[in-house]
């Protein structure tokens, strides 16, 4: 109907131009025409009735000739309006098949995905119905027991490749009166246990009359973690199913109680393996920490050694000063005693010098000078010799 309309409004086009284009050529040669019919006439009336009739032939002829010329013009005008319309109607043509091919493809495609759609939403409904019934025929201790038999299912299924040397097993040792679902733990050849989780798993059926919240069990959950050691805690729950909190993924509850963790039974293997790997990065710190410590007690008990040898030092070197100073004051003692004798020697040199001089001096005439019986003595002592 498109192309149809195309054609006509062209055609209408073309003939519009061409009646223009043919009125001007014809009102042209009307008055040429005109003009030649005048001279003819006017000819004619000079030539009275001799030429009349050839004028008379010659206005048939040029009207014959006009007519020829429209009718071939007509005919040229239509021929270049069909070339032109003949490629652009088969563009026109081809535009419209692939316009209803792309049409019926839509119409198929979303026939398509509406079946698909609604084949998944009658899956999903019978999937949810199936559930329902199935809970509903289950007790409450059975729900949590097939909770539990699942993530043992989903670890169990991994253990001996990406596990082979964990710990994964139900918590039978009851403390206080109390214990918790499942145990993880896991070490390497070089010592304890590098990390260590109790698992608390928690399942409700829908048609459970009082519905639990998953924050009434943590305070048990920590106290379970607490007397087994363990690092962390996880509450692997459905309770709450409608609240988003819970049902965004992992929320952590270490504001409440330390390394407390809450999570859908879905994040159960993702959440170990997020919690283990980082431990078993953190060993390689640990490692070098332990080295560090080691390196460090080397560094403190050399420090300490020499700390004890300066004070040892210090204090012999206190010792041996007091000793030294002892040594300095009885010497000088001894510079002095010595000086002191020294001097009495020299004045006792003085006097032994005068000693000398004065008993250079001594003789038998001075010594008899004022002793008359020494004198004549001495006198006779001269006279026998």
């Amino acid at each position: 109907m498109e192309a149809a309309g195309y054609a006509d409004i062209a055609k209408q086009i073309r003939d519009a131009e061409f009646e223009n284009d043919l009125n001007t050529r014809l009102k042209a040669l009307e008055d040429k025409h005109l003009i030649v019919v005048q001279l003819a006439e006017a000819k004619v009336a000079e030539e009275k009735n001799d030429e009349f009739g050839n004028k008379e032939k010659q206005i048939e002829r040029l009207k014959s000739e006009l007519k020829a010329e429209k009718e071939t013009t007509e005919l040229k005008s239509e021929l270049a309006v069909k070339d032109a319309i003949v490629p652009l109607q088969k563009s026109v043509n081809q535009l419209q098949t692939k316009v209803d091919s792309a049409e019926k493809e839509k119409q198929l495609l979303e026939k398509s995905l509406e079946d698909k759609y609604q084949t998944k939403i009658k899956d999903r409904d019978d999937a949810i119905e199936r559930l329902r019934d199935f809970k509903a025929k289950l007790s409450t201790k059975m729900l949590g027991e097939t909770l539990e038999i699942h993530c043992e299912n989903e670890f169990n299924g991994i253990r001996a490749t990406a596990f082979p040397n964990a710990f994964f097993e139900k918590d039978n040792e009851v403390i206080g009166g109390s214990k918790g679902d499942y145990i993880f733990r896991e070490s390497d050849s070089n010592g304890p246990d590098f990390i260590s989780i109790m698992f608390d798993m928690k399942n409700e059926g829908d048609t459970t009359a009082t519905k639990k919240k998953n924050e009434d069990f943590l305070e048990k959950l920590d106290k379970d973690r607490n007397n087994k050691g363990c690092e962390f805690a996880i509450l692997v729950s459905v309770l709450e199913s409608d609240n988003d909190l819970y049902n965004k993924g992992i929320v952590d509850k270490s504001h409440r109680y330390p390394n407390m963790y809450v999570i859908r039974p879905q994040f159960f293997i993702p959440m170990i393996t997020l919690l283990r790997n980082a431990a078993m990065k953190s060993i390689q710190v640990r490692t070098e920490l332990a080295l560090f410590k080691d390196q460090n007690i080397d560094i403190t008990n050399f420090e300490n050694d020499l700390n004890e040898f300066k004070d040892s030092f210090a204090e012999r070197y206190g010792w041996a000063s007091d000793r030294f100073e002892d040594a300095i004051k009885q010497i000088d003692k001894s510079i002095k005693a010595l000086q002191d004798t020294k001097a009495n020697l020299l004045k006792s040199d003085d006097h032994l010098r005068i000693a000398n001089n004065k008993a250079q001096e001594v003789t038998i005439k001075r010594l008899t000078k004022n002793n008359s019986t020494m004198k004549s003595k001495f006198d006779k002592l001269n006279s026998d010799e």
